[in-house]
């Protein structure tokens, strides 16, 4: 067997019935090291997911030019963040990358051209959460950045060719946000994690979940038809591209669950969902 064989093989997933799909508002980076009602959602979580053989992670703090995955045997951690506490500029999420994974999605993805990173890592958009879903950080992690110069199309078609992956058992997840305004931010009481928002975040939280759950994706994609106060709760995109690739994933008939339904700080929502 020559070592070309070899590489081949040691990129090879084994088949898998499709892996269940995740879409998580990651919230505040403290979510990293309290333990409050979101985390307490994403621990059972853990517990009831199919062991993945990989995760894909698609976070809203990692924007490029292009559409690039992270390549590197041992991702660092980072903390991409200020004004925390140092105990959680001190966490570490240790899990290994995946660079047959990252092979495996250039490679099979055919009208994008995919680069491969070595420089960025794991941010805490998704180290954040996985710490409390896979606190053992024993399963494989690459992340796919978002390419800030396209449009929705453009990633929820991404997301179409990436359904491949649900059935080589590996976890897709989104993280990000549906309502994310950070200059709107108002917090009621102590508790930033109590639950309370302008009308129009509730209004568009329950217009987007009735969307997603009657299968509208199309309107999803152009969001800013959908409610006059699209723009008020989705001034920048990023935060809610991630939901695109997740529902691109989702296969005809499939359920979907809501979880963690909740608008806080007046005009974030922490509002996610498992498709399958």
């Amino acid at each position: 067997m020559t070592l070309k064989d070899l590489h081949k093989q040691a990129m090879q997933f084994h088949d898998t019935p499709p892996m269940p799909v995740v879409f998580v508002r990651h919230g505040t980076p403290m979510n990293a090291i309290e333990d409050n009602e979101f985390v307490q959602a994403w621990v059972r979580l853990g517990q009831n997911l199919p062991q993945p053989q990989a995760i894909l992670c698609i976070s809203a703090h990692w924007e490029t030019r292009g559409t690039l995955v992270t390549a590197m045997n041992e991702p660092k951690t980072i903390h991409d963040f200020y004004g925390f506490p140092r105990e959680l500029s001190a966490q570490q999420y240790p899990a290994r990358g995946s660079k047959e994974l990252a092979e495996l999605v250039r490679e099979q993805i055919k009208d994008v051209i995919i680069g491969e990173d070595y420089e960025w890592g794991l941010d805490h958009g998704s180290w954040s959460v996985l710490k409390h879903i896979y606190p053992m950080a024993d399963i494989p992690v690459v992340q796919m950045s978002i390419d800030h110069f396209k449009g929705m199309q453009y990633h929820y078609d991404l997301g179409r060719e990436l359904a491949f992956l649900r059935r080589k058992g590996v976890l897709v997840i989104g993280s990000g946000n549906m309502i994310h305004n950070l200059r709107m931010v108002r917090i009621e009481g102590d508790d930033f994690n109590t639950e309370y928002g302008y009308d129009w975040a509730f209004e568009l939280n329950d217009l987007f979940k009735d969307k997603i759950l009657n299968g509208d994706f199309h309107s999803l994609i152009d969001y800013t038809r959908l409610h006059n106060a699209a723009r008020l709760a989705i001034p920048t995109p990023e935060h809610y591209i991630p939901l695109l690739y997740t529902l691109a994933l989702r296969e005809r008939d499939e359920q979907i669950r809501i979880f963690n339904d909740k608008v806080i700080a007046g005009s974030l929502s922490m509002t996610s969902l498992v498709i399958g």
